[in-house]
C-alpha cells in the first residue's frame, strides 16, 4: 500500500522544539509520508504560503496541516491565524497549535480563530507523538475535503 505524502508547514522560533516535532513525526511515518517546510516566524510562513509580488495574495503554496508555535518573533502564531483564517484559499488548511502557554486566554483565542487542535509544549513526549500521529491521520483525510486534488 502506498502512503500517503503530506505537506506540513511548521512555524517554530526555537530549533529545538522543532527537532522534537520533526522526531514526533517521524515516529508517525506509517501514518503518511511527509515533506515538512519550516519557517522560524509568521513573517517566514506566509512568504512561504502566499506570493509577496501579488497584492492579491494568491496562495503558492498549501500544506496539508500546519503546525504553529504562538509566541514567535516578527509576527506571532496568533496574528499569524488571523491572517489565514480571512484569506478564502487558506481559511480550511488544518492547524495544530503546539505552545508552551498556560494562558488560558492563548487557547480561547486560538479556538476563536478557528485552529483544529491545541498542544501545550509540556506534555510527555510519547503523548506528543500519539497528539502528532492523530494530526497527521487528519491531514491524511482532509486530503478528500475542499474538492482539493493532492
Amino acid at each position: 500500500m502506498k502512503k500517503t505524502k503530506v505537506e506540513i508547514l511548521l512555524v517554530e522560533d526555537n530549533p529545538d522544539d522543532a527537532e522534537l516535532v520533526m522526531m514526533a513525526i517521524e515516529q508517525n511515518k506509517n501514518i503518511a509520508d511527509c515533506n515538512i517546510h519550516y519557517a522560524k516566524d509568521g513573517v517566514e510562513a506566509l512568504e512561504y504560503l502566499f506570493d509577496p509580488d501579488d497584492e492579491d495574495s494568491t496562495l503558492v503554496n498549501r500544506p496539508h496541516l500546519i503546525i504553529l508555535d504562538l509566541y514567535m518573533p516578527r509576527l506571532d502564531g496568533l496574528e499569524f491565524l488571523k491572517k489565514i483564517r480571512e484569506h478564502p484559499e487558506a481559511k480550511n488548511i488544518p492547524i495544530v497549535v503546539l505552545t508552551g502557554s498556560e494562558k488560558r486566554t492563548d487557547w480561547i483565542d486560538s479556538h476563536s480563530l478557528g485552529i483544529d487542535c491545541y498542544i501545550r509544549k509540556s506534555v510527555d513526549f510519547n503523548q506528543f507523538v500519539k497528539a502528532t500521529g492523530w494530526a497527521l491521520s487528519g491531514a491524511v483525510e482532509e486530503k478528500t475535503f475542499y474538492g482539493h486534488q493532492y
